[in-house]
């Protein structure tokens, strides 16, 4: 089923929210680069970015009129542990695409958000048994040919693409079985991993390796870690509700293309082999949206409740 298509002007709003959090998402690597280029380990960024996380989450949290759902999902140990997952699976894909994109494998990066659409509906074949479709299952054979080609010419299996797309996959997943909100799972995953990440920060100024106190610019840049992480990840939340399922399969792919172009500027290698296994990838994302849009055609637009 596709997602209510929200009346007049909200449709609008929505529909810039989902264009303005595949922006963010695109030059996100941009930030983490700089935090990078300060001395900060990929460690560090991570446990500053989601400790500055949980002050955003809990004005969004606050906006939304959500506390009474945050203290319920805090009394509710199923659930909690639900969010304990997918906390470990976002801190796995955001810590190895923070490691990617300050090694110089941005495009690697970018191949994993490429192929995770693919790989969302191949977990829901071999996990749910959803029925998978012509056009989806050649995609998802293109898909695979594009990263058997990544790996020879990489010489190696392009684990950070495949981290990155299954541990988002994964988290996704997990997170369809939570019963709570966007901002109330986010703030609750951000409590999971900032307040650990806070002891080590601590820590790492206590041994004289932290980089917060470095100068104001270090910490500005880690403070806005917090919300660099938070408020895509809102607008996205806030725009799939209103936006058909079909335009935010097209959407998605505007961050892993800014992320490729960033890549390729900053001279990253991309042979002709690279540049096959891409065009394979690439194929395989336009087959499988053109097949999430002519299905979208078939059924009804359901007006919005809201």
């Amino acid at each position: 089923m596709t997602a209510p298509s929200a009346p007049g002007g909200e449709a609008r709003l929505a529909l810039t929210a989902g264009v303005a959090c595949f922006l963010l998402w695109g030059f996100v690597p941009l930030a983490f680069q700089a935090i990078g280029r300060l001395g900060v380990g990929p460690l560090e960024t991570l446990a500053q970015r989601t400790f500055w996380s949980i002050p955003a989450a809990g004005l969004f949290v606050l906006l939304a009129g959500q506390g009474a759902q945050v203290r319920a999902v805090l009394r509710n140990p199923r659930v909690l542990r639900w969010l304990v997952l997918s906390s470990l699976l976002i801190a796995i894909n955001w810590i190895t695409f923070i490691w990617a994109v300050t090694s110089g494998r941005l495009l690697e990066a970018s191949l994993g958000y490429y192929i995770n659409p693919l790989v969302n509906v191949a977990a829901g074949a071999l996990l749910f048994r959803e029925r998978v479709d012509r056009v989806a299952q050649v995609a998802i054979v293109l898909a695979v040919l594009g990263v058997v080609l990544q790996a020879i010419a990489l010489g190696h299996l392009p684990w950070v693409s495949l981290v990155l797309a299954l541990s988002f996959g994964g988290y996704g997943i997990v997170r369809k079985q939570v019963a709570a909100d966007a901002q109330t799972g986010l703030l609750v995953e951000c409590l999971f991993l900032g307040l650990p990440g806070l002891v080590y920060v601590a820590w790492l100024q206590s041994q004289g390796a932290g980089h917060f106190f470095d100068s104001p610019v270090s910490a500005a840049w880690l403070i806005a870690s917090g919300p660099i992480t938070a408020v895509p990840l809102v607008l996205f939340a806030w725009a799939a509700r209103r936006v058909p399922l079909s335009v935010m399969g097209f959407l998605q792919f505007i961050g892993p293309t800014i992320s490729f172009m960033i890549g390729l500027a900053q001279g990253e290698a991309f042979t002709p082999l690279r540049a096959a296994s891409f065009g394979f990838i690439w194929v395989g994302a336009a087959v499988f949206a053109l097949g999430a849009w002519r299905r979208s055609r078939a059924i009804p637009v359901i007006a919005a409740a809201e």
